[in-house]
């Protein structure tokens, strides 16, 4: 579902009415590039990641979520962060206006090169950190980002 509109401590941003879990992952492969997809509703790029189902773990939302939207089987190596800032929130066309509750994974790729699925994602690409400050990304997205990048590199070979 699209997203309409979304607010980062904006004082004039609606109340949320939900709260849904979502899992991303802060991906790296063997350059120490980051897999990021740029989103079709705001062109933002991002972490691939979603929301979890029902009767879905949050490690199987994201290895889910990252295979459909970018394209890469990855595998989960640690806990980057979780965010659960009320101030920011997400308003849908169907009038949920929902809260953020996002656990960052740390994840390297077993298979697969990046494409988008354009249904979510127009792009998907392995990026050099030193070319982030070059591309929109919310100011959430690049905390997240960020934050997980300070960190050492949690890489799994098999």
């Amino acid at each position: 579902m699209p997203r309409q509109s979304e607010y980062y401590h904006d004082p004039n941003a609606p109340v949320a009415n939900s709260l849904a879990p979502t899992s991303f992952a802060v991906a790296r492969d063997l350059h120490r590039r980051v897999l990021l997809v740029q989103r079709i509703d705001t062109r933002n790029w991002e972490l691939p990641g979603g929301k979890v189902n029902v009767g879905e773990s949050a490690l199987d939302a994201v290895v889910r979520e990252v295979e459909e939207e970018a394209g890469v089987l990855v595998t989960v190596t640690g806990l980057a962060g979780v965010y659960t800032d009320p101030g920011h929130v997400m308003v849908y066309s169907s009038g949920e206006v929902r809260q953020q509750f996002a656990v960052c994974f740390h994840a390297t790729p077993l298979r697969g090169e990046p494409r988008p699925d354009h249904k979510e994602t127009i792009n998907a690409a392995w990026t050099e950190t030193d070319a982030l400050d070059d591309l929109p990304i919310h100011p959430s997205m690049r905390l997240r980002l960020m934050h997980a990048l300070a960190q050492p590199a949690q890489v799994h070979v098999a």
